[in-house]
């Protein structure tokens, strides 16, 4: 007899990418009726995102107002809504497994959009988004990195790359560094190895493609604190984009090549006994769940899954450990925090949250919802007024401290969200709090800014 909901974790089942059936659309289009069906009958998650309601209100407006009254053609508005936050799986569903109907909406949509990719209706413009690598080739070049960045700023460069790569013009773009973290990065300033009950006491940095082409600055920043609490570390030999926008396109072929460049490089890290650190949360997320659900069997990638830490719970660990310094000559005053998707995701609990309130003199105003950015979701022509508005609770619960005072920080683990919230500050004209990465909010208070 199935029960209401679970009483037990959610587990997660391996992605069966490579069983012909994955790529059946008409098997595939079984299971979303499934699923489709439970989740009418449920609407727990209608406030998530633009899925939900989307669903709904085509079971609603239908003639039978149930989903067997839905046209299967528009299913795929339900999929092209779907930015695999994981938020429905991790902390809404109550028929996840081990509950019997063993309900997974997000790798449900991944493998629509996995379908979709593989008969080619993903269109090229979509694809250079995804191709971080590619367009972040420019950053660090003299002169080019300024005319790119100049010439961005632009209406007519704006509109000329919304006409030819969807690109909404009034979306918040990342500058070019003119330095990469990679070439910036200096040497580790001890080379004493202290490894922790918990933690091992060196650590190795996934640069990732955003802190690497476009903001070193927050990179640069958590070498400082390692540096500053004695930590030797090192930069990963050599990376490649860690397969996450190519993971939201359903482009599972460009993951595996992700996972055959990355993954040998990492666990020989692994088995030296370094922590990986990645300082983007969807760069660690992708290490910690979705490769290993891809590749099950790899022993190399289930080693990298275990040695993988965001850098915030690698310190309180540390501390835990009794090997983290908590001297802060600097206040930071009030700050206001969201907890990215990508970052809950992964089941550490509020470490940063938990870091910040160590500081002295500091108040932390934390916000424990989507900011609706979501890679390049919120950047598209057809997606991005949509990810304002779902981010917009986040924005205003941000824009005030509990006590009814103002933040003089707004801050999160995700760097694009981040930038997105500011956006949606001054879109909103919420007041023009400071933006600024959680790890360089600690570098600060350690008086090393």
């Amino acid at each position: 007899m199935a029960t209401e909901g679970n009483l037990q974790a959610p587990t997660r089942h391996a992605l069966d990418w490579k069983n012909p059936d994955f790529h059946d659309e008409a098997k595939c289009f079984e299971e979303l009726e499934r699923i489709f069906d439970i989740c009418h009958g449920c609407r727990r998650c209608v406030s998530l995102c633009g899925a939900f309601p989307t669903l709904f209100d085509l079971v609603d407006e239908s003639t039978s107002m149930e989903v067997d009254g839905v046209n299967k053609a528009d299913y795929w508005k339900v999929v092209d809504q779907c930015y695999m936050c994981d938020l429905c799986y991790m902390t809404k569903c109550p028929y996840t497994p081990p509950h019997e109907w063993n309900l997974d909406f997000p790798h449900t949509m991944l493998r629509a959009k996995a379908i979709q990719f593989k008969k080619g209706e993903v269109g090229l413009a979509e694809r250079f988004l995804a191709s971080t690598d590619v367009h972040g080739q420019f950053a660090g070049i003299p002169v080019v990195v300024q005319a790119v960045n100049a010439v961005n700023k632009t209406r007519a460069a704006r509109g000329l790359l919304e006409r030819v790569a969807g690109v909404d013009q009034n979306a918040w773009l990342p500058e070019l560094a003119t330095k990469r973290f990679r070439s910036a990065a200096p040497q580790a300033a001890s080379s004493q190895v202290i490894d922790g009950e918990r933690t091992p006491g060196k650590v190795a940095i996934f640069s990732t493609c955003y802190i690497n082409y476009h903001e070193p600055g927050i990179g640069l920043d958590l070498l400082k604190i390692l540096d500053h609490n004695g930590i030797p570390h090192t930069l990963v030999k050599q990376e490649s984009c860690c397969g996450m926008p190519q993971l939201e396109l359903g482009d599972l072929e460009s993951v595996q090549k992700s996972q055959r460049a990355n993954i040998p490089v990492l666990a020989k890290y692994a088995r030296d006994g370094y922590a990986i650190l990645a300082a983007v949360p969807s760069c660690a997320l992708m290490f910690k769940q979705e490769i290993p659900l891809m590749f099950p069997d790899d022993a190399d990638t289930q080693l990298v899954k275990a040695h993988v830490w965001d850098p915030f719970e690698y310190l309180m660990a540390r501390k835990r450990d009794g090997l983290l310094k908590t001297e802060f000559p600097q206040k930071l005053g009030n700050v206001s925090y969201q907890i990215p998707c990508h970052g809950r995701v992964q089941n550490i609990g509020r470490k940063t949250e938990e870091m910040l309130k160590l500081i002295p003199e500091t108040t932390v105003n934390t916000i424990e919802r989507c900011s609706g950015h979501a890679g390049t979701f919120g950047v598209k022509k057809a997606s991005h007024a949509q990810a304002m508005k779902i981010g917009k609770p986040v924005f205003k619960a941000m824009a005030t401290m509990k006590d009814g005072s103002l933040p003089d920080y707004i801050s999160s683990d995700c760097p694009l969200g981040g930038h997105h919230i500011a956006q949606g500050f001054e879109v909103n004209g919420l007041g023009t709090p400071e933006l600024q990465h959680p790890l360089s909010l600690v570098a600060l208070a350690y008086g090393l800014k």
